[in-house]
């Protein structure tokens, strides 16, 4: 070191204090949040504590979860609601079997493959599609499966139209999911003669793949409460019906839908018992979401890939 550079005054960073201003600024804005917050919370809370109250005692009545409502009359509160929420979950099932698979080929397309006019093109679609309402899709459904090709009305139906209204969801939340992943990890992979589809199933899937089943959670427990469709496309049974082709078939929206028309204090419990029974549904699902990225935001230990 010279001792032109020993005699240069050395530069020290001085950290001023926030201005009056700054201060009074983030102050107002911490408090308007966190009133935000507590405003969005209180509405949240007190549906549940009204659910919770009205529903708790149907839900932890014996025969609640496995007997139907077959035989039961209307003024007799007996049997259960095992026949809808069967039906609950086999139409999201299916329309999830259905949706998820396209979603991700879509997804995948646009991200990895796609360029030009067909990538705009199909975002495009995905955007339309994903500000249609319920009550078109299922309208959709119906002129096309039933009144042109002749179908009955049936849960496969119901099915259909859900997957109208989860497509653009696990599309939206997958394409973002890989976008996130870092393009050096593909340009590694590249680099080592990795093909471009074992690149994207061995190396980008895992690591987008928490992010893509809560989309995909997500877009199940948008439309595993959906009214529009079931009321549209299929008739309500008091029984179970295990054939999703034909026949009517139960769910907890079309319960709730069907009790409102039961003047008796029975009707009124199985009405908050559904709701209940559905909220639990969608916690339940919510749950494993958690449980799965916590397992698998576990650390690991390198795998290599064969070319």
């Amino acid at each position: 070191m010279t001792a032109h550079a020993l005699d240069q005054p050395v530069k020290t960073e001085v950290f001023r204090p926030l201005s009056l201003r700054r201060r009074i600024t983030n102050n107002a804005a911490t408090i308007f949040f966190a009133v935000s917050f507590f405003g969005a919370l209180v509405p949240l809370v007190w549906v549940l504590s009204v659910v919770v109250v009205r529903g708790w005692y149907a839900v932890t009545r014996s025969g609640w979860w496995t007997h139907s409502l077959r035989g039961v009359l209307p003024e007799e509160f007996a049997g259960g609601v095992y026949h809808a929420v069967y039906g609950t979950l086999v139409q999201a099932g299916v329309a999830a079997v259905l949706s998820v698979p396209l979603g991700l080929m879509t997804a995948v397309f646009l991200v990895e493959y796609g360029s030009g006019r067909l990538v705009r093109l199909t975002t495009f679609m995905v955007d339309v599609l994903a500000g249609v309402p319920s009550i078109v899709a299922a309208l959709f459904i119906f002129s096309l499966w039933i009144a042109t090709l002749g179908f009955e009305q049936s849960s496969i139906a119901v099915s259909f139209a859900l997957v109208l209204l989860m497509l653009p969801v696990v599309v939206r939340s997958t394409e973002e999911m890989l976008r996130l992943v870092p393009d050096d990890l593909r340009e590694a992979s590249y680099a080592l003669g990795i093909p471009k589809w074992k690149t994207i199933v061995r190396i980008v899937f895992p690591i987008a793949m928490p992010g893509i089943v809560s989309g995909v959670l997500l877009a199940l427990a948008r439309v595993i409460g959906e009214t529009a469709p079931v009321l549209v496309l299929v008739g309500y049974s008091r029984s179970i019906n295990y054939d999703i082709f034909h026949g009517n078939m139960a769910s907890l929206p079309l319960l709730i839908y069907s009790e409102l028309t039961n003047p008796e204090h029975a009707g009124f419990l199985r009405i908050w018992g559904a709701a209940l029974t559905l909220i639990i549904i969608v916690a339940v699902i919510n749950l494993l979401a958690a449980a799965f990225r916590f397992l698998t935001n576990r650390p690991r230990g390198i795998r290599f890939i064969r070319a």
